[in-house]
């Protein structure tokens, strides 16, 4: 008998323990085109260092090669300034067109918050009559809408 299976020390019935585990994904997968240009990016980065690792070394040994590849190495350095923009530029259309998890702050929840209370202020003065609302006087109810906190018509 096997030590994972069966009796334990204790003689009790041990159960067998999984051998893999789902955990649940600590950050969202990046969508299809942000991930296509940041490996473009990332293998693009390591082909520039690598080519200006080759272009110091060449540069040591005084070598006909280390002026070619310096050319090569700052042409590089800008192909790699572009790969890591588009990136962020891809990242940023992909959460304008699909992606954009809206949260409001507290202060445009607070003016929410105050113009449902000027609506419900509103409301509850046109059914009771038609008096002025809290507002202040003079005013005519609904004329405005629950906009009106924010100076907008």
């Amino acid at each position: 008998m096997r030590s994972d299976e069966g009796e334990g020390p204790g003689g009790g019935v041990r159960t067998r323990r999984a051998l893999w585990v789902e955990e649940p994904a600590r950050r969202q997968r990046m969508p299809d085109p942000v991930r296509t240009s940041a490996v473009r990016a990332v293998l693009i980065v390591a082909l520039t260092l690598t080519q200006a690792t080759i272009t110091f070394y060449l540069t040591l040994t005084a070598s006909w090669l280390a002026f070619p590849m310096a050319l090569g190495a700052v042409a590089g350095t800008i192909v790699a300034t572009w790969g890591v923009l588009d990136v962020w530029i891809t990242r940023q259309t992909w959460n304008q067109r699909y992606g954009v998890v809206s949260e409001p702050s507290s202060t445009a929840r607070l003016r929410r918050r105050e113009a449902r209370r000027a609506g419900r202020a509103a409301r509850a003065a046109a059914r009771s009559g038609g008096r002025a609302p809290r507002n202040g006087p003079g005013r005519i109810p609904g004329e405005d809408g629950g906009l009106a906190v924010f100076g907008r018509r």
